[in-house]
């Protein structure tokens, strides 16, 4: 697989229901990310206690791609994070959108480096990440 099909299938999956996520990190994964609340760096222990703990919190996670670009083994994905949680099963709904940057190494995810915010409801920004460049 290249860089962008290795991206591109890790966020094809649900992480709620899928049991092989798992897979596509590396186990010298390193994962920088900012977010609203500030930056966290998590290895591949952490990442692999972040997909638990979201399958007892969400009956669903599913990333929607707008942008995937690669550049040799470095692929940017740019994507709204889309949850149903367990009080609200009847409905999906965005929570954050992100940037990420990842190496992949061996046909994983190796670093990583992401920005996020949390996703509003104005039709205008959810639009302009349905604008598929995949």
């Amino acid at each position: 697989m290249t860089a962008k099909e290795v991206v591109k299938s890790f966020y094809s999956l649900d992480l709620a229901k899928d049991n092989e996520a798992i897979k596509f990190i590396h186990k010298d994964c390193l994962l920088h990310w900012n977010s609203s609340k500030g930056y966290m760096c998590s290895d591949y222990k952490m990442i692999k206690e972040r997909i638990e703990t979201l399958k007892k919190a969400f009956h669903s996670f599913n990333y929607k791609l707008s942008h995937l670009l690669e550049d040799n083994n470095t692929v940017t994905a740019r994507y709204t994070i889309y949850v149903t949680s367990i009080e609200k099963p009847e409905d999906e709904e965005p929570l954050a959108h992100f940037i990420s940057i990842w190496e992949i190494k061996n046909g994983q995810l190796y670093r990583g480096h992401e920005i996020s915010q949390l996703a509003d409801e104005n039709s205008q920004n959810l639009n302009s990440f349905s604008e598929i460049k995949v």
